[in-house]
């Protein structure tokens, strides 16, 4: 048999190769479709070229930042780099008409700092760093008419455009339950699939991928049910009813980790009532009677009071569910009267009322919380490199160009972001996505009619921008055709082949700045994301210990404590794949990670047995003395800070 060779490549090679999968988002694309193209064609026809390009710029970039979620999400996530790259046109533009090549790189070299120290807050909060940057640097270095004013104004107009769209138009299946609250019913429906696929998956190997799913599924929920509104709690009967079906979904969740960190296998039927409920959830019918599980061990009973609880929330909802099954396949009636009579007296109940009512930001960001995430070690770093990278551009760019010189500052800003992947990974597929862009349009520009041609191009290219953003290669050539499109409608000759050299300049000048020596210790992203998750995890566990009966606190608490090792563990994989000389900063943070997961999971564990028992096991005190003693060390050797004295007590 001829023997197979097998090439293993390296991890910032793989990351550039890989992309997201998931079905065509066909709703996200005819909102694309209709947003840049049918703006500019507007603009063209009314004769103010100018005028359509800002507008198509905005929803280009508003397009970027459409992902999939609930209406009420999408406004924050549009809406706050919109009005971002608003003020960003506003300072370019005034700047960049009063003041020399010298202050204006100053200018924004210092603006370049303050976005990327703000970019370390969140991903909001990055997307409108990178739009104050792209529009700043747009509104600096393209020539247009329109004073800055004006040029802010219609970016925001076409930002909005797309928000509207976002607003009016229907997803698929909307159209046959409350219109408003599509995304958040879909984003709950996903929790219980996901409560599901864990207690399938407990005491195999799938089991922590299924737990890591699961936090995904609750993040996004939670994210979904906690955006803007006009009042401050929920308004409708619609929203109220999905707000305490997500709440009955967390005493699920708790026991399904429970179940699943005892590593014992369980029943088929053990997961047949949270498949009905997402069901009841997605379609608003009854779910039925819930096949009740044994209960023989304390996460089997949490799980069956839970399940009771979930169907008695579902009854109040309006819908009739005919309550849950015991082991014979009939309505257990003693346990939901029970259920009834304590309503508002037992724990979980209360607990779920006080959750469903006030949501779960036990802490939410206040301004010093901001200003501490801002001037942390995570947005100082990354503020000096988007600041040395933005300036540096913003001065090369002016020198080759006395106009037209906002595409290498611009280009610098998307590739300076690590949120969009290891270093040399952004660097090699914008390079690559550039490259291809430009042949496309180059060929596209010869044989198109002007402007018709050119505007059908921008609308092709902004409805294929949802599907591209799975991978950034994807994405750079979609966009590049789209706004080499856009300014030459506007008024600049044919640049493809200028701007793949610039480009490549870009990524040079970035790929310099990002191996420079930097102020302080390097991963400065990562370590501060885990030390956030120390902090949570600690604020968890001292919670469990102490016995308190405040079932809305400790779930809010599990929820930030998974929340930040999700993102902590994002920003650690990332780091993973970048060069071996960048990659050498965060050794052993993984396992760091992977301690704090198994300590949260032993504390959700120990919840559980405590609210059956009120004791702990040997079993579980032995378990969460090694793993903190394995904290310690393992922050140790990563260079960690301390973590908190109280944890090392707990």
């Amino acid at each position: 048999m001829p023997r197979v060779f097998s090439v293993a490549l390296p991890p910032w090679l793989t990351h550039a190769l890989r992309a997201q999968r998931g079905p065509v988002p066909w709703n996200a694309v005819v909102r694309g479709a209709l947003a840049a193209g049918p703006l500019l064609l507007v603009a063209v026809i009314v004769g103010r070229e100018s005028v359509g390009v800002m507008a198509a710029l905005g929803a280009m970039l508003a397009g970027i930042n459409d992902r999939p979620g609930s209406r009420r999400t999408a406004v924050h996530r549009i809406g706050v780099p919109g009005l971002a790259g608003a003020a960003g046109l506003v300072v370019g533009t005034y700047a960049g008409e009063g003041l020399g090549a010298v202050p204006l790189t100053l200018v924004l070299t210092a603006l370049g700092l303050l976005a990327g120290a703000v970019n370390a807050v969140g991903p909001v909060s990055s997307g409108a760093g990178t739009q104050l940057l792209v529009a700043a640097a747009i509104g600096a270095g393209m020539p247009l008419p329109e004073p800055g004013w004006q040029r802010a104004l219609f970016f925001l107009a076409g930002a909005a455009w797309l928000i509207a769209l976002r607003l009016a138009l229907p997803t698929p299946g909307a159209l046959a339950h409350d219109f408003r609250f599509d995304g958040e019913r879909v984003a709950v429906a996903d929790v219980y699939d996901a409560i599901a696929e864990l207690l399938a998956a407990a005491g195999g190997e799938q089991a922590g991928a299924r737990r890591a799913a699961l936090t995904a599924a609750l993040d996004h929920a939670q994210d979904a049910l906690a955006g803007p509104r006009l009042r401050r709690y929920a308004s409708s009967s619609a929203e109220r009813r999905l707000r305490a079906q997500y709440a009955a979904a967390l005493p699920l969740a708790e026991a399904a980790t429970a179940l699943a960190w005892a590593g014992d296998a369980l029943p088929a039927r053990t997961a047949e009532g949270p498949r009905r409920l997402a069901v009841a959830v997605r379609t608003g019918e009854p779910c039925g009677p819930l096949p009740a599980p044994a209960r023989s061990v304390p996460g089997l009973r949490a799980l069956d009071d839970a399940l009771l609880h979930a169907a008695e929330t579902f009854d109040r909802g309006g819908k009739q569910t005919g309550g849950r099954q015991t082991g014979s396949e009939k309505t257990d009636g003693r346990h939901s009267a029970a259920l009834h009579s304590n309503a508002g007296t037992n724990p979980l109940d209360r607990g779920a009322r006080q959750t469903a009512h006030k949501g779960l930001r036990l802490r939410p960001l206040r301004a010093k919380a901001l200003l501490r995430t801002v001037t942390g070690q995570g947005g100082r770093e990354y503020g000096f490199r988007v600041a040395l990278c933005y300036g540096a551009s913003a001065a090369v760019a002016q020198a080759l160009h006395h106009v037209h010189w906002y595409w290498l500052p611009a280009t610098a800003v998307f590739l300076v972001k690590p949120d969009l992947g290891p270093l040399v990974s952004r660097v090699l597929n914008r390079a690559a996505g550039t490259v291809l862009g430009a042949l496309v349009f180059a060929g596209f520009a010869a044989v198109l009619p002007r402007p018709e041609g050119l505007v059908a191009l921008v609308a092709i290219s902004g409805a294929l921008i949802p599907v591209a953003t799975r991978h950034f290669a994807a994405q750079t050539a979609v966009v590049t055709v789209l706004v080499l499109a856009l300014v030459m409608v506007g008024g600049e000759p044919e640049a493809s082949w200028s701007r793949i050299g610039e480009t490549l300049l870009a990524c040079a000048i970035v790929l310099i700045v990002g191996h420079l020596p930097a102020p302080g210790q390097r991963g400065g992203n990562v370590r501060a994301r885990l030390d956030a998750a120390t902090d949570a995890a600690h604020a968890y566990l001292t919670h469990v210990l102490s016995g308190a009966d405040d079932r809305a606190a400790r779930w809010a608490l599990r929820r930030e404590a998974y929340r930040k090792l999700a993102e902590a563990r994002a920003a650690i994989d990332r780091a993973a794949a970048e060069l071996p000389t960048l990659a050498r900063h965060t050794e052993g943070t993984d396992e760091v990670a992977a301690t704090l997961e198994r300590l949260v999971d032993t504390t959700t564990a120990c919840a559980v047995h405590l609210d059956d028992t009120g004791r702990l096991t040997p079993r579980h005190t032995e378990r969460l003395a090694t793993l903190l003693d394995e904290l310690v060390e393992q922050r140790e050797r990563a260079g960690l800070v301390d973590p908190p004295a109280d944890l090392l007590s707990a």
